[in-house]
């Protein structure tokens, strides 16, 4: 038998912003261990018997985000696959692309487990039990759905009603009242979004309840290819054509449809952190109900969650607030309005604020940088690369860049010259030359980089050549 996990690494996690942003959203948040949720999802997958590789289908703005993390927990080496989208299509799209990939290498009889990138789950060795009950399902014909033994009137799941393995009904996410008599009856289960089947299985019934979707991921494949980084390829699906895939996810387009359903009732420790108060959950509380993480001075608070990884809070004579302190943002709010966070998200990305978007610190395949101030017409930066690693060769329409060396050497293309640029050297690169930074030492290069101009924007990049696949990006 072979099995192959198919980790989603899709959603912005809204409701954990200021940490979650679109370019580090909610799978890269760090728990207290110092692991991803992203990470944990790996390991997850990984540890289970009979597995042949790892499949990610991720944002293709975060490839390189995804292979780093991973590379830092891969201890035993096991293969990993990535499915590059353009932009998200809601899953049933990027579980077609997985199972497309995952036919062509290991036929049809091979199983997938799809997984969610941003769930925790406590305890391994009762997930690993579920998935062994849900192949022997898949074996049988059925799409196996795992459904979390409730333990609260939650009204932020989808449940499913279920009779032993059999699916009743799902049901969308209720009112309190009947989330409470969906606990009471006790045949109901939260929908944990992780499913369980054999390659066949999935493709016979998207071939019959959404060929249209079927069809679009089948025709986006054939106009996609590879992009390599470093060793790892990762399969960059065409954007004008995934464009034309319908956007449904797999519980509308197949599983509320399909009647070979399985259900495995699971209790593993399962939550899918979908807010500041759930990820509080995760914390040992104060003798006063407080969860801290960083550093806190605190007089008369009660029942507050307050996070920061910089600066020291301090706080007097609060109760039930979620704070959460980050270098460019700051999250004030009350704990009953926490699933409200997801508005102040939207409203900055509907005003064009990159607060939505960037932390100041961005990570790129060839290392970080950091935004340490900006103004009108000048941005500056604190620019770390890896040894060995080399930034596109590009050029900006709009600005200028002045770089000071401040650790290790540079080697620069500037225009028609090539040099190397030593600690307190720089070099100046007028707006319209054609450039390029390498790290040719074994030691981190770090350069401030002072950035002026009318435009400061990220996307004033052209890129000529690019090590890592991206000069189709521009």
């Amino acid at each position: 038998m072979k099995l192959i996990p198919a980790i989603l690494c899709g959603g912005a996690g809204s409701r954990l912003w200021p940490v979650s942003r679109e370019q580090h959203p909610k799978p890269f948040i760090r728990l207290a261990d110092g692991q991803s949720l992203l990470q944990k999802a790996f390991l997850r997958g990984a540890a289970l018997p009979n597995v042949t590789e790892i499949m990610t289908v991720t944002n293709r703005e975060l490839f390189f985000k995804t292979r780093d993390d991973f590379d830092a927990v891969n201890l035993t080496g096991i293969p990993a696959s990535y499915i590059l989208e353009p932009f998200g299509r809601n899953t049933t799209a990027a579980i077609a692309a997985a199972v497309r990939s995952a036919q062509k290498t290991y036929g049809d009889d091979a199983f997938m487990l799809v997984l969610a990138a941003d769930h925790l789950i406590d305890n391994q060795h009762a997930f690993a039990d579920a998935v062994d009950t849900a192949l022997g399902l898949a074996a049988q014909g059925h799409l196996v759905t795992f459904g979390i033994t409730p333990d609260r009137p939650e009204t932020g799941y989808g449940y499913i009603e279920s009779q032993g393995n059999a699916v009743l009904r799902f049901v969308e996410k209720p009112s309190l009242e009947k989330a409470q008599a969906y606990l009471a009856s006790g045949h109901f289960l939260w929908n944990s979004g992780m499913f369980c089947f054999r390659i066949n299985t999935m493709l016979t019934a998207m071939a019959e309840f959404c060929p249209d979707i079927l069809a679009a991921v089948d025709a986006c494949i054939a106009k996609s290819g590879t992009v390599q980084s470093g060793g790892v390829t990762g399969f960059e699906l065409d954007a004008a054509s995934f464009a034309n895939v319908p956007e449904k996810s797999i519980d509308y387009a197949v599983m509320e449809k399909a009647s070979s359903i399985a259900v495995v009732p699971c209790d593993i420790g399962w939550s899918d952190i979908g807010s500041w108060t759930a990820m509080a959950g995760l914390i040992s509380p104060d003798a006063q109900g407080n969860a801290i993480e960083g550093q806190a001075l605190l007089e008369d608070v009660e029942n507050c969650y307050i996070r920061s990884d910089q600066r020291i809070i301090g706080a007097i004579g609060i109760n039930n607030l979620v704070i959460v302190d980050t270098p460019d943002a700051l999250l004030v709010a009350d704990k009953s309005r926490a699933q409200d966070v997801k508005n102040l998200y939207a409203e900055l990305k509907r005003r064009g604020n990159d607060v939505y978007k960037f932390h100041r610190t961005v990570h790129r395949p060839w290392g970080t940088y950091t935004v340490l101030d900006e103004g009108t017409g000048f941005k500056i930066k604190h620019i770390e690369v890896k040894p060995g690693q080399s930034l596109s060769l590009q050029m900006h329409h709009h600005r200028s860049e002045h770089w000071v060396v401040v650790s290790g050497m540079a080697k620069v293309v500037n225009g028609d010259k090539e040099m190397f640029v030593r600690v307190n050297e720089s070099t100046f690169i007028p707006a319209g030359n054609k450039h390029r930074l390498e790290n040719p030492g074994t030691l981190n290069l770090v350069m401030i980089e002072v950035q002026s101009g009318q435009y400061l924007g990220e996307d004033d990049i052209v890129r000529f050549d690019d090590v890592y696949g991206r000069t189709k990006w521009n």
